[in-house]
């Protein structure tokens, strides 16, 4: 019998009788036909590009940037047109009687979607997904789908300001930079699946699970819900009702749950949530979400996950990436999360200051690192119609991300914007509706600080604490009473101790000095935060060297740790220490080691987990050093500050031999001269899937015959692929630009496989290549 919608809420008293609970273990599995899910087909190749006045180009493959880019000097008029994408395609039979939706994963950063000639609503914004239903205007045959893109700077967060791009840290390059497929929906579908674990320190944790039924017929229906771990059934309950025309919201409950592995930084456990609908036999739609129980809650006295406290230790991160802007492979933003978690061992990573893309955040759950992420936005508040669409951004960020472990609070602010209430009580009130288990923030500047007790509206205080002590060490402020607190930012590139601007780049082939800074300024931040008890943590600035048209060099932005290629730069080595040497033991200098790269008064530092560093200049003992705990007393592994001469680095081999309890662990030597130096050159990864958006990272450079890569070199790289894959990047590195090193992306064809051979050649330092295969995905892959 058709039920009334109202009533339709399951989970209630009078509809828990009719619930069936399956073991909860083993991997039994209902004995149904096989699934028919909500298919989609990915609408990847042959497109072809327009805008008014240009030739146009094909054929073009997603992820896609409409312009042109190198790793560096960027040009914002490259990108800012109206751009039309368009593509023919035929719909396959099998979704015949269904309904279709487009769906676009980004597009930056309005969007219009026109099929078969009709004109759908735009949507701005480009760093989320949205759908259009187009079950009315399909048609046999061909069918014509058009993406018209405006990536002009456009009132839509974060551009907008009557500024132009320059008001903006960071650059905005248009384009396609997600995935967009044609989607079929059964005419009884499961909708906006939510999966939420309540509870979860208590002996039976459960899960809360909410979706809305879309239903065009009226039809007797089962809904099973199962959690499964790997393959292995925890628990399945089901519900007999029917459906009728229209959405209906639904809401189950597994309960009594038993033998949960909680979610956490060191033990990443992941489960599913899937729901099946059958009719009969017949299943009709299934869905699925991946979760993690875990407990995260900022206090007043610092953060704590599953109760236990846990000191923040994290870096921001921009999603840009040189070449090709936001439109990065899966397997390049995944890399992202790899090595923010296991090289450079954060536990948090802030998303600044957009939502980032799904495929980094499922890295992020699965490799146990912590997110904060962010509404679009850089201290600019447009309009009504502008604020209108960043709570929008809101809305649409919370419904695509809230399942994911990782997150642990969402920024609701604009970064760095003045304080706002009517806006910033509207962003907050639409997370607290969509998730009301998390906490909210958003960065706060010496501005907006003044008067936050009457216009800050959030859960917890996150404060951009650039400034100095009067040594012209990083000074970090004491937590403000009453709130819980944390760092947003600190470091970048601010001029600490000098004119306090921001302008202190730390570019490899900049001040030696500056360079070899950079690791201590970040060290002095983490350990005065640390002093703090009621501070939570320091997320700071930055990660990765990133496209700007704001204090740049040539257009990129040097305050990372590591450079615009993803490779590691001196101010790493403070990050990469603080690992147990139990998993790896550490020995990074905070320098280079020749004569070129040494100026200025300053000790070297070398970053270790070790007890205790041997070094030796040319097999000569020249002095035994240990960590200066006085100084980084709440650091695990402090820094070794040494007290030997620079003028040795020009011509000796340094040796550092690593001791834990007397042992030597590990050796590390450096060589001064550069008549051995030498190119290096390696791929990321050996095996591609011959797709078309797949890609791996090679890195190359000039390093000594110890594998340590040099600051400096003469001449150009010169880079050469054949194979089936395509080059994404320059061909040509000239090495007194990039700092002796160089990367280019290796994207694969989505038709060709086969052996692919990346060849560099300098004119002086020789050649070397290397192989990459890409092969047709597999079940397994």
């Amino acid at each position: 019998m058709p039920m009334n919608r109202r009533s339709f809420t399951l989970g209630s008293a009078a509809t828990m009788a009719a619930f069936a609970t399956w073991p909860q273990s083993g991997s039994a599995e209902v004995k149904r036909s096989s699934a028919i899910r909500s298919d989609a087909v990915a609408l990847s190749d042959g497109w072809s590009l327009h805008r008014e006045g240009a030739t146009p180009q094909s054929p073009i493959r997603l992820p896609h940037c409409v312009a042109a880019l190198s790793w560096h000097a960027w040009q914002a008029e490259s990108w800012q047109h109206v751009w039309s994408y368009s593509k023919s395609f035929t719909i396959p039979a099998s979704f015949q009687g269904k309904r279709l939706f487009l769906s676009c994963e980004r597009a930056m950063s309005r969007t219009k979607v026109i099929f078969n000639g009709h004109a759908f609503p735009v949507h701005e914004g480009g760093f989320l997904p949205f759908e259009v239903d187009v079950t009315e205007w399909q048609r046999a045959g061909d069918n014509e789908l058009i993406l018209e893109v405006d990536a002009r700077w456009i009132d839509v967060p974060p551009a907008g300001s009557p500024k132009g791009p320059s008001a903006v840290d960071y650059y905005l390059p248009g384009g396609i930079s997600g995935c967009v497929q044609l989607r079929a929906i059964p005419r009884i579908a499961i909708r906006n699946l939510i999966a939420s674990p309540v509870d979860v320190l208590a002996s039976h944790p459960k899960i809360n699970i909410a979706f809305d039924l879309d239903a065009d017929v009226e039809q007797e229906l089962e809904i099973v819900a199962t959690l499964l771990d790997g393959t292995r059934v925890v628990t399945r309950q089901s519900l007999k009702t029917a459906a009728i025309p229209g959405k209906a919201p639904v809401e189950m409950v597994l309960d009594e749950l038993t033998g949960i592995v909680l979610w956490d930084v060191d033990n990443p456990k992941l489960y599913r949530v899937q729901i099946a609908i059958f009719h009969g036999q017949q299943q009709v739609d299934t869905q699925s979400l991946r979760i993690g129980f875990r407990d995260a809650q900022f206090k007043l006295d610092g953060f704590y996950l599953n109760g236990r406290k846990l000191r923040l230790f994290g870096l921001n991160r921009h999603e840009l990436f040189p070449y090709v802007g936001f439109a990065a492979s899966e397997r390049a933003m995944r890399f992202d999360a790899h090595s923010l978690r296991h090289s450079l061992n954060c536990n948090i990573v802030r998303c600044s200051h957009y939502p980032q893309s799904t495929a980094f955040l499922d890295a992020c759950d699965e490799l146990g690192l912590l997110v904060w992420e962010e509404i679009p936005g850089w201290q600019y508040i447009g309009d009504q119609s502008w604020q209108d669409i960043a709570v929008h951004n809101t809305e649409e960020m919370i419904r695509r991300d809230r399942h994911h472990p990782s997150i642990v609070i969402w920024g609701t602010r604009i970064n760095e914007s003045a304080n706002d209430p009517a806006l910033y009580t509207r962003t907050r009130e639409a997370a607290k509706r969509l998730d009301p288990g998390r906490q909210t923030s958003g960065s706060m500047t010496p501005a907006s600080r003044k008067d936050w007790q009457q216009h800050w509206h959030e859960d917890v205080f996150a404060f951009d604490d650039y400034h100095a002590e009067p040594d012209g060490s990083v000074g970090i402020d004491p937590a403000l009473d009453g709130v819980p607190y944390m760092i947003a930012e600190a470091v970048g590139q601010y001029a600490y101790g000098t004119a306090k601007n921001f302008l202190r780049r730390y570019r490899r082939v900049g001040k030696p000095e500056d360079q070899r800074a950079q690791a201590l300024l970040h060290a002095q931040a983490h350990n005065r935060a640390a002093k703090d008890p009621r501070n939570a943590g320091v997320i700071a600035w930055c990660a990765f060297d990133y496209a700007s048209p704001m204090n740049a060099y040539n257009g990129v932005k040097c305050p990372g740790v590591v450079d615009t290629f993803r490779i590691p730069k001196l101010g790493a080595a403070f990050y990469l220490s603080q690992v147990s040497p139990s998993i790896r033991p550490v020995i990074e200098p905070s320098f280079y080691w020749d004569a070129t790269s040494q100026s200025g008064d300053d000790k070297p530092v070398i970053f270790s987990n070790c007890e205790q560093l041997n070094l030796f200049l040319d097999d000569q003992f020249a002095g035994s050093f240990h960590p200066d705990r006085e100084g980084y007393l709440h650091l695990a592994y402090p820094p070794f500050i040494l007290d030997l001469p620079w003028t040795s680095a020009a011509s000796s081999t340094l040796r550092i031999e690593g001791l834990i309890h007397g042992k030597v662990v590990m050796t590390r030597s450096m060589a001064g001269r550069r008549n051995e130096d030498r190119l290096w050159l390696k791929a990321d990864d050996a095996v591609l899937i011959a797709n078309g958006s797949d890609s791996t990272r090679v890195s190359f450079g000039v390093e000594d015959p110890f594998g340590n890569t040099r600051p400096s070199a003469p001449g150009s790289i010169t880079v050469q692929l054949s194979g089936a894959a395509s080059l994404i990047g320059d061909s040509v590195f000239d090495l007194r630009e990039t700092g002796a090193v160089g990367a280019i992306w290796v994207r694969s064809l989505p038709t060709s496989t086969g052996n692919v051979v990346v060849h560099i050649r300098h004119p002086y330092y020789g050649e070397k290549s290397l192989q990459v295969r890409t092969v047709r995905r597999t079940t397994a892959s």
